[in-house]
């Protein structure tokens, strides 16, 4: 009898774990609480790491066309401090190591590699429960239940799966990031896109930060980290978006104009993220029938592992079962021992990139880390 096998979340984790059963002739169903591939943005750009992002997509033979997306000169770096003083200029020296992509064009990558049919769009999942015979019976929003004898949560980093095997819920770490967008940068903001360069950017200094990116369409896209308690996020998000971008911007005083103009003269509302993350060594015990991916099983800070570990994950995953037909808890448990030690180990480095850009000596320290590193780290 074929077991069924149901995916919940179609971002790039999800959607990598149907693209790779796919490919092994394996069906299954992805559930979206979205009502289309366009309900809303999808952010921008992703640095795709050579040991994870990339083995992903080779694994589900989509390499080739993820090539033809990259983004030329996005890999270059930039450290700059709060005068805007230039401290490391690592241009894309063309070694492929992290190329950048659009997350958009990847993920719509991912989607047009499925049988039609295979995403369920607008269908929010509310709850999780063990039925009979292994099987887990997942309520929609609806009203309607529909049971699969195995589950996959690869619904984020506030999953409705996860609860089926861990207690686990995401914290805040006490830094937001705020995000902005600037159009025509070339024309209206040259000294601003003369500062943040054809790729990455970070502006640091204690406490706060200015991340940005240059997206292919010409704009940068800005993430502002700050170090604040959540009641001063609740209460910016409440206030007019360009109030909250003056006071957000009041944050940085003293910081040289064509830095601070990345928040000042942001043309879109700005996004309040405050990020939470899991612990790093977040595990479950075996759980019949049911796993996790992603954010679902591993939220770290947003420093560009993120998605590389989601598509990983998926990847693997899919094989593991392909490896283990009609044992598809040998394969849950050969997935997840690999997972456990990879999450633990790319949240650890995480939360160390983050501290580097925000410590004490920032952004001296981030500068060290970057030439310790080598080019490769040096994008996210």
């Amino acid at each position: 009898m074929t077991q069924t096998i149901a995916i919940v979340g179609a971002g790039l984790g999800g959607l990598m774990l149907a693209r790779v059963l796919h490919v092994h002739g394996i069906a299954s169903t992805v559930y979206e609480a979205e009502a289309s591939p366009a309900a809303r943005t999808q952010g921008g750009m992703l640095d795709i790491h050579d040991d994870s992002g990339q083995v992903a997509l080779k694994t589900a033979q989509l390499y080739d066309e993820f090539v033809g997306l990259i983004h030329s000169g996005g890999q270059a770096t930039r450290v700059l401090d709060r005068d805007a003083t230039v401290l490391l200029d690592q241009p894309d020296g063309g070694s492929g190591g992290r190329p950048e992509v659009r997350r958009a064009d990847l993920r719509a990558l991912l989607l047009k590699s499925l049988p039609i049919g295979t995403v369920h769009w607008g269908r929010r999942v509310e709850s999780v429960r063990a039925a009979a015979h292994a099987r887990h019976a997942m309520t929609f929003a609806d009203g309607s239940v529909v049971k699969a004898d195995l589950v996959v949560g690869a619904d984020g980093a506030w999953s409705r799966v996860r609860s089926l095997v861990s207690g686990a819920t995401p914290t805040y770490i006490g830094v937001t990031y705020i995000e902005t967008y600037l159009a025509d940068v070339e024309a209206r903001h040259p000294a601003t896109a003369q500062a943040v360069g054809s790729g990455g950017f970070f502006a640091t200094a204690p406490g706060q930060a200015i991340f940005a990116h240059r997206e292919p369409d010409g704009r940068l896209h800005t993430y502002v980290a700050v170090r604040k308690p959540l009641a001063w996020v609740r209460e910016m998000e409440a206030a007019d978006p360009q109030d909250a971008l003056v006071r957000t911007a009041a944050e940085f005083d003293g910081w040289h104009p064509s830095l601070t103009a990345l928040i000042t003269e942001g043309q879109t509302d700005p996004v309040f993220r405050p990020v939470h993350t899991l612990p790093a060594t977040h595990r479950w015990e075996r759980v019949p029938g049911v796993t996790l991916l992603g954010d679902a099983a591993h939220v770290m800070e947003p420093v560009g592992e993120g998605a590389n570990l989601a598509m990983i994950d998926g990847a693997e995953l899919a094989e593991a079962i392909a490896g283990s037909p009609g044992d598809v808890e040998a394969a849950l448990l050969a997935y997840e021992t690999r997972l456990f030690p990879r999450s633990a180990a790319a949240s650890a480095g995480s939360a160390q990139v983050l501290n580097l850009c925000l410590d004490d000596d920032a952004p001296h320290s981030l500068v060290r880390f970057f030439q310790s590193a080598g080019p490769s780290t040096q994008d996210g």
